[in-house]
């Protein structure tokens, strides 16, 4: 059990349940690559009233297979969910409009009360680095948040006009003060959720070479040029030489490491779906 919880986190966390009612959705952003463990376990008791949209981002960047069982489960659970393409763009106008069918009830019923219409006010959290600015920046059309590979960028709770109908409250990242798996906690490292020397990088990359092994044999084989039957450390010695990362005549693994986090992490390696339902 990994315990991670900086100081801010708590605060974000503490201010999102006091403006929870000043909303009237929530949209719920989880990185495509990992549905499961994107999802914080204390939202989940937070927003269990609230009205909820799941936007799946950085749909480009994963298995579509695994994106739609994953669709699925959401819909079993009572959840409905969108997904975002967080380069091109695409789908994001489509959001309004999913959030409109989350609220079909409460929209028909302010309009029986003879209420005005307005615009959606929804709430957008999620973990570090899962595309938040990114997305409000593509309903916007311009940089009106800051986007960065950095866990945390956004640090302040700000009300975002996006046009008549969306008005959106922006929250900094939140994790939860204690991972329950080292699986998960591979995971957040591995997509940059978290900082890399939260867990054991060494650890990290075996148990995500076996995880290769297993789902997307054939993205390790042309990539790096190395066999499935090879042993982890072979593969990395492998990959090690062929790149010619050599230090006093041994392989220099921390370059290795960086090499396999980069490739997954700028598509080199392919689309891949870290949590697969199994």
């Amino acid at each position: 059990m990994i315990q991670w919880y900086p100081g801010h986190m708590a605060k974000a966390k503490k201010e999102i349940q006091e403006k929870l009612k000043l909303v009237d959705i929530v949209f719920e952003l989880l990185d495509a690559r990992i549905p499961f463990s994107s999802q914080n376990p204390e939202f989940q008791k937070i927003f269990a009233s609230s009205k909820r949209l799941i936007i799946i981002t950085k749909s480009e960047m994963a298995d579509k297979n695994e994106t739609a069982k994953w669709q699925k489960y959401f819909k079993n659970q009572g959840i409905d969910s969108i997904t975002v393409d967080s380069i091109s763009g695409a789908n994001v106008k489509n959001i309004v409009n999913s959030a409109k069918v989350v609220l079909e009830e409460k929209i028909k019923k302010d309009l029986a009360r003879g209420l005005k219409p307005r615009a959606i006010r929804a709430m957008v959290v999620g973990i570090p680095n899962v595309g938040k600015s990114t997305l409000i920046n593509k309903l916007t059309g311009k940089h009106s948040a800051a986007t960065g590979d950095k866990p945390g960028v956004t640090k302040a709770q700000q009300w975002i006009r996006i046009n008549k109908d969306l008005d959106l409250l922006d929250t900094p990242g939140v994790l939860w003060p204690k991972f329950e798996s080292i699986t998960q906690s591979y995971h957040l490292a591995l997509s940059g959720a978290i900082k890399d020397d939260v867990v054991r990088k060494e650890d990290m990359i075996l148990y995500f070479l076996d995880f290769l092994k297993k789902y997307y044999p054939s993205n390790l084989v042309d990539r790096y040029n190395v066999s499935i039957d090879d042993d982890n450390v072979l593969i990395l010695e492998k990959i090690g030489r062929n790149r010619g990362f050599i230090k006093a005549n041994e392989v220099d693994y921390e370059k290795v490491y960086e090499v396999l986090l980069t490739d997954f992490r700028s598509l080199r390696l392919g689309r891949i779906t870290l949590d697969h339902e199994d």
